[in-house]
């Protein structure tokens, strides 16, 4: 009775259908899969509307999410895909969220952390398994015990860490949780080709060939790319940068019916290895 209880718990969390014949046969497996927790309605409207942009089911199995991994998500700001990938790996996974440190000197750090702590905390059967960790280099770089995850994952964060310089002490620590052979993902926008180091620094907008350059130096090596979070609509310059388009529209109403037509960026999705020693 007490798994039947916690199953039904767990299920209408996600607002799935549970058929008469599960709840009395508690032993039969319960699949959530990718695409069920993308759309489930643990999810705001809002966060699932973005799904068509952020393609999150495709390109968490791109990078080769499974139930039993142990993986790390780095920055999640307000958990967009962490509704996503704690609930998926609650049964036999594990998950380390590395977030903002509360000694970070960055003005909006302390607000994204408290706002992320609420939400896990007040969702305990949902995000009850996660370990959250902090990351502040050179300071705070253990995000996992070291060399154990599986996988580590990163959306849309490189250009804040160009902008700060840092962006290669980031990539060092990933290197440092991933286990030999583990595997690193990388979601970012995407400049065009050959554009400098000013474009980078100041329009949220980062080349495919820089950020191999930085993993690389890292230690890793590359393995595949996807366009799977391509937009060809997204020619990337605009006054702005990145953030004149949705979800920000840091323009207010100028252009905002051109930039939404536009949609959300241009994204380069790349995954790397650490060597096999």
């Amino acid at each position: 009775m007490i798994i039947q209880k916690y199953l039904l718990a767990f299920l209408t969390a996600f607002g799935l259908v549970i058929p008469n014949s599960l709840v009395a046969d508690h032993h039969r497996e319960v699949k959530l899969t990718l695409e069920a927790l993308a759309n489930g309605h643990h999810r705001s409207e809002q966060n699932r509307a973005r799904n068509d942009y952020r393609h999150p089911a495709e390109t968490l199995a791109f990078f080769g999410l499974e139930k039993d991994m142990t993986a790390v998500e780095i920055l999640p700001a307000g958990g967009w895909y962490t509704e996503i990938i704690a609930p998926y790996l609650a049964g036999e996974g594990k998950l380390y969220v590395a977030h903002f440190s509360p000694n970070s000197s960055l003005s909006y750090a302390a607000g994204s952390l408290q706002g992320f702590e609420e939400k896990i905390t007040n969702s305990p059967e949902i995000y009850g398994k996660i370990t959250v960790r902090h990351i502040d280099p050179p300071h705070e770089v253990v995000i996992a015990p070291p060399e154990t995850a599986d996988l580590a994952m990163t959306y849309r964060n490189v250009h804040n860490w160009i902008m700060v310089g840092q962006e290669l002490e980031y990539f060092e620590t990933f290197y440092a949780a991933l286990k030999p052979g583990g595997i690193l993902g990388v979601v970012e926008h995407r400049a065009l080709p050959g554009s400098s180091m000013q474009v980078m620094e100041t329009t949220g907008y980062v080349t495919e060939q820089y950020v191999k350059e930085i993993a690389m130096k890292a230690g890793f090596e590359f393995v595949a790319s996807s366009e799977i979070n391509a937009n060809p609509k997204d020619l990337t310059k605009y006054p702005e940068g990145v953030w004149s388009l949705p979800p920000t529209y840091r323009l207010g109403d100028q252009d905002r019916e051109r930039y939404s037509k536009i949609g959300e960026s241009d994204r380069m999705t790349l995954k790397f290895q650490k060597p096999l020693k």
